[in-house]
């Protein structure tokens, strides 16, 4: 698909500096972008890579002053817009599937909605309900009665077992399981573990992104809940009875365990580890491989294990950076001690 460049700007909004005859036909990174692409900086801190990309536009923020040979659009937020322009200008660059593969088993009691996209050898149980416009590749599991709402993708081999309720606009990458037991064992008193049942259910809401290999629990009685808007990436483990945003940013390889309450735009770095039955206040964030061992209360910023509020963290590397020279005091004032006490 191609348009010019004043189209362009006519659709996002944005105020068109040069020539709007421009014909965009491609869209890419600023440093490898081709003529023909439209490209965007997100501050003006890469000014300079205006003039030295090959693009044949770019898209740069509303501060942006500096005199370019390049046609401009300037906008808010480049970055954002930028995403956008892609569904609009490519809508069809990743063709989802359409209609139902005559391999998929689905249940006569299931419910599909309009314009819905069911891979092969989909597996629809009883009482499953799939909402409008909304994509599930090949080889994945819905379980009895789930619910999964409008314009959803679910990717291949993707696991959603039985009582799971799935929102509007939720992304499910390859490899997830959602609805898997809790772990909950009573240990008893010659060692032996037995299974605790795990029979409640989980509740992911609207506008929700699970990336690749992500594991969420249902809970031993009530729900677990994945709050609107929340982006999980690879790798994660959201034990059962979590209580997780809305709008948290979990990167890869994190782990929440059982019963934690996790509160809005809450930022997890990878790897990080949260003990249970803790309560993390909004916008909290933790670095990467923070240890979280306690509970902590709104805005607070954590690092290191366990974990602590930044500044008292500062302080200890700074000290920790320290010990040699303290270690070489101590020795010489050993030595003077011990040269006072023979005489």
């Amino acid at each position: 698909m191609s348009m010019k460049l004043k189209e362009i700007a006519a659709l996002i909004g944005g105020e068109l500096v040069g020539s709007g005859d421009v014909v965009i036909k491609g869209i890419n990174g600023i440093n490898e972008a081709r003529e023909g692409d439209i490209a965007f900086i997100v501050s003006l801190k890469y000014e300079g890579s205006v003039e030295s990309t090959k693009a044949s536009a770019v898209l740069v923020p509303k501060d942006f002053k500096r005199p370019s040979a390049k046609p401009l659009i300037r906008i808010n937020n480049p970055s954002a817009v930028f995403s956008k322009l892609v569904g609009l200008l490519f809508p069809e660059r990743i063709p989802h599937p359409k209609g139902v593969h005559k391999s998929a088993a689905i249940s006569d009691k299931a419910g599909v909605g309009k314009n819905c996209g069911i891979g092969a050898y989909v597996v629809m149980e009883d009482g499953t309900e799939i909402g409008d416009n909304t994509v599930i590749y090949g080889l994945s599991y819905i379980g009895k009665n789930t619910k999964i709402g409008r314009d959803c993708i679910i990717y291949p081999n993707v696991t959603i077992r039985e009582e799971i309720s799935i929102g509007d606009r939720v992304i499910i990458h390859s490899g997830s399981v959602i609805g898997s037991d809790g772990f909950g064992y009573d240990t008893q008193k010659d060692g032996t573990h037995i299974k605790i049942p795990q029979v409640g259910r989980i509740v992911i809401e609207d506008d929700v992104e699970l990336g690749a290999c992500v594991t969420i629990d249902r809970a031993r009685f009530s729900k677990t809940v994945i709050g609107n808007g929340s982006k999980i990436d690879n790798l994660c483990q959201i034990a059962h009875n979590v209580k997780l945003g809305p709008n948290a940013m979990i990167a890869a390889q994190c782990g929440i365990s059982g019963s934690c309450e996790i509160g809005r735009n809450v930022v997890m770095g990878g790897q990080v580890g949260v003990a249970d039955h803790l309560k993390l206040g909004d916008f909290v964030v933790a670095g990467a491989k923070s240890g979280i061992t306690k509970s902590f209360p709104s805005k607070t910023t954590l690092f290191w294990y366990p974990a602590k509020p930044v500044e008292k963290v500062r302080d200890i590397i700074a000290s920790v950076g320290l010990l040699p020279k303290l270690f070489k005091r101590v020795n010489e004032l050993e030595s003077r001690i011990k040269k006072i006490e023979n005489k």
